[in-house]
């Protein structure tokens, strides 16, 4: 039997994407990641199966993130995931095509832009809008981004950190960072092979960022902890097992975690003075998973002098807000796309 037609919001990250449907909540979250043929570009997998092969495919299999740095590096295979999540959340077949909101980082170009559109329309969406991911994770974390004072968010995500003043329903100021959970484990890997001549994975590496990895520093009081890191030692070639203390993954960590907080410190600069004088009495709310690193939200907080909160359910914040657009006409409407299919 043929349904009606769905409202679907995509949140397009970088590392992982989120799929909420109207009526049904958040039905997935699955790795942006995607299995293909070298020789084909076939594809053979998407999301959590294609992410396990990471570092373990043969050569005639590629696992591919086509999402880097929040913005489409690989077009057609975006295409091909964005197709297989849509097919996958209306699970049949539909009377008429589905209207797709798709979160975006905040200052991305027009090619971009343009991008996304046309990827998620020749996957099947009728409508698409484009929604700025501070803006989605603001309302998700239960801000009235209506209200004639100021907002601040931080959302870290895996491959970009969006920063935005709010108010009156818009974004005042805004910057978007290169900076993200993906850079952590890039700072990890180089640190080890630096200064342990070992070569480790991203998986290894986002394991040792998650269990010891801190943004602020190790007390000299406590005894540190350590993550054990299996990779290939650079002098030998050969397999080699060794321990990184929980001090070494905070210097590993301290460049990228610095770059977003100069970026928080630029936006803040360019703030009209009444709205960051509402950002003082308010604090900073952070999202995105990147914001869970251990301490990145006290470090943020001393730097800034001002409060900083961390959201109830960070990496939720963006899928939740999308979620909250279906219900405002008027938003959407702003929010649609040239180019997209006429109701």
């Amino acid at each position: 039997m043929l349904g009606l037609s769905m409202d679907i919001g995509i949140d397009l990250g970088t590392a992982n994407t989120r799929v909420y449907v109207k009526g049904k909540g958040v039905i997935f979250s699955e790795p942006s990641v995607v299995a293909v043929d070298g020789e084909t570009r076939k594809v053979l997998a998407v999301g959590g199966e294609a992410r396990r092969m990471i570092g373990r495919t043969p050569g005639s299999i590629s696992a591919i993130r086509p999402m880097r740095d929040g913005v489409i590096a690989d077009y057609e295979i975006t295409q091909a995931m964005l197709r297989h999540f849509i097919n996958r959340a209306c699970g049949r077949k539909v009377l008429i095509r589905p209207r797709v909101i798709i979160c975006i980082p905040s200052r991305v170009t027009g090619v971009h832009r343009r991008a996304v559109l046309e990827a998620a329309s020749q996957s099947g969406a009728r409508q698409t809008y484009l929604v700025e991911e501070p803006m989605a994770a603001a309302i998700g974390a239960g801000l009235d981004i209506w209200e004639p004072s100021g907002h601040m968010v931080v959302d870290v995500g895996g491959g970009t950190t969006d920063i935005a003043v709010i108010s009156l329903g818009g974004i005042v100021v805004a910057d978007s960072c290169a900076i993200g959970g993906d850079k952590f484990d890039e700072a990890i890997i180089r640190y080890v092979r630096r200064e342990h001549n070992l070569l480790i994975g991203e998986r290894t590496a986002e394991d040792i960022k998650i269990r010891i990895g801190s943004a602020y520093p190790v007390s000299s009081t406590e005894p540190a902890e350590t993550a054990e890191m299996r990779g290939r030692d650079f002098v030998t070639g050969l397999p080699k097992v060794m321990n990184l203390s929980s001090w070494e993954a905070y210097e590993a960590l301290f460049e990228p975690v610095s770059e977003i907080i100069n970026s928080v410190k630029g936006v803040l600069e360019r703030t009209p003075p009444e709205l960051a004088a509402d950002i003082v009495d308010r604090g900073i709310v952070c999202t995105g998973g990147g914001a869970l690193l251990n301490g990145f939200v006290k470090r943020l907080s001393e730097e800034l002098g001002i409060p900083v909160h961390i959201a109830e359910d960070p990496m939720s914040c963006v899928i939740i807000g999308t979620s909250k657009l279906f219900g405002s006409p008027e938003f959407l409407k702003n929010s649609l796309v040239a180019g997209s299919i006429p109701v």
